[in-house]
């Protein structure tokens, strides 16, 4: 692609999913970038617009294929307009067909193996007018690091492995992303050097399972080894991961976090359910018993730790019996959040070939039971960090209030507060004066 003939024209991404996808969509950037296009704002001014698009839930699909509509009105307004579609839902065959023949006006379709092509695949939609469309089916051998535009501020996103091994019945991701792959040490610690050289001071390595990093690698590594010399790295203050599988967070890895400084204590373990007949439906490889003793390890182990998870319900089959299960499972854990979720059919995985799947009246009444719950206990927990002294890394300007400065606690809980911009990208010591559902609200202890 020619940089001199996309000097003056702008891009605009569109971003549905998971950090994994924001990730990419910054790489998209920085491909784009690289190729001489220059940043949009808003549709309007966009001479290109690439949709990195999210397949794990149905209501995203549908949100994607509502702003194809909408784009197809623009582009009759503004025929030169390239329209991209990437990410998870078009490595999905079925999918890439059906933008084929509903959306005719997409000029370029490209699935999660082949973003380093997203270039060559704009400069012949360009020349040859006509709908390109080319989907990998697996990764390249050679490990591909892509150019990167972050967003930014204080906090940025590395990738440590792609793809997953686990085919948990409901997801399909292993199907999109491939099995998986783990990224030599030497390259993310260049990357994240770099990220510290460039002030950046918040880290959070990304995988579908981080705790199995290093598996498939020669060098005898980790991701107990990995966070060790990632814990090394000057500039870097705060060090994150997502996502863990509760199967594979050993002993090791345990006693390898109490001893890094820099690792906060947040960790995010996805439970998904609370029965052990719908665990084993899952294939997610441990019980509700394994789960319990998990959590009391790392409990004792880090006793300030706060701990998310993932949770799903009406998978087929699920019983009232099961469902309960899955509530005093929360009730007794006692989650600081969680990202609560109703099971939807994806093309393509076992589950959705199972019987006995559940209607969407009894998902509907479960899984506000379980956003009930989880609100109460997230508004209990934070009311207990009240009168509390906090290390808050502070990011900036809050969203909500411009007037209020928004820092992280290493708990990763947002917390708001009066202060200027000189705090920026510093911890300060926040004292907490109260909260709400969504947020601390505090007051700089060091004044």
């Amino acid at each position: 692609m020619s940089t001199e003939n996309n000097k003056n024209k702008k891009y605009l991404t569109i971003t549905f999913g998971c950090q994994m996808n924001e990730h990419d969509s910054e790489q998209i950037a920085g491909i784009l970038e690289n190729n001489g296009y220059n940043p949009a704002y808003d549709l309007n001014e966009a001479d290109l617009i690439i949709i990195n698009t999210c397949c794990v839930r149905e209501t995203a699909e549908n949100k994607v294929y509502g702003l194809l509509g909408r784009l197809g009105k623009i582009k009759k307004t503004k025929p030169d307009l390239i329209i991209g579609v990437g990410g998870c839902m078009s490595q999905q065959e079925h999918v890439a067909k059906r933008l084929k023949q509903r959306f005719p006006y997409v000029d370029v379709v490209f699935g999660t193996f082949n973003l380093h092509t997203l270039g060559d695949l704009l400069a012949k939609a360009r020349e040859t007018k006509q709908q390109v469309i080319d989907i990998w089916h697996e990764a390249g051998m050679e490990e591909c690091i892509l150019p990167v535009k972050r967003v930014p501020g204080i906090r940025a996103w590395v990738n440590i492995t792609l793809g997953c091994n686990n085919f948990c019945t409901y997801c399909i991701v292993p199907y999109v992303r491939g099995r998986e792959r783990s990224r030599s040490p030497e390259s993310i610690i260049k990357e994240i050097n770099e990220l510290g050289q460039e002030g950046y001071k918040d880290i959070t390595l990304l995988g579908q399972n981080v705790n199995s990093y290093g598996k498939d690698l020669k060098e005898g590594i980790d991701f107990a080894d990995l966070l060790t010399k990632v814990n090394s790295i000057d500039g870097i203050y705060r060090i994150r991961y997502m996502t863990s599988h509760p199967r594979d967070f050993n002993d090791k890895l345990i006693t390898t976090i109490t001893g890094l400084s820099k690792v906060c204590e947040h960790i995010h373990l996805p439970v998904q359910a609370g029965s052990n007949r719908i665990l084993k439906k899952m294939n997610r490889g441990y019980t509700r018993e394994d789960y319990f003793d998990l959590i009391e390890k790392i409990r004792v182990a880090i006793p300030d730790v706060s701990l998310t998870t993932d949770v799903m319900v009406g998978f087929p089959g699920e019983t009232e019996a099961d469902f309960r299960d899955t509530y005093e499972l929360m009730q007794e854990i006692k989650f600081d959040s969680a990202f609560t979720f109703v099971y939807n059919k994806r093309e393509g995985t076992p589950a959705a070939r199972m019987e006995e799947q559940v209607p969407d009246e009894v998902k509907s009444e479960r899984i506000q039971k379980i956003i009930e719950l989880q609100n109460k206990i997230t508004l209990e927990n934070n009311k207990s960090d009240v009168g509390k002294v906090l290390e808050c890394l502070v990011e900036g300007p809050s969203k909500t209030n411009s007037e209020l400065m928004s820092a992280r606690t290493r708990t990763n809980k947002i917390v708001v507060f009066r202060g200027g911009n000189n705090v920026i990208g510093k911890v300060v010591p926040l004292k907490i004066t109260g909260c709400s559902l969504t947020h601390l609200e505090g007051e700089n202890y060091a004044l």
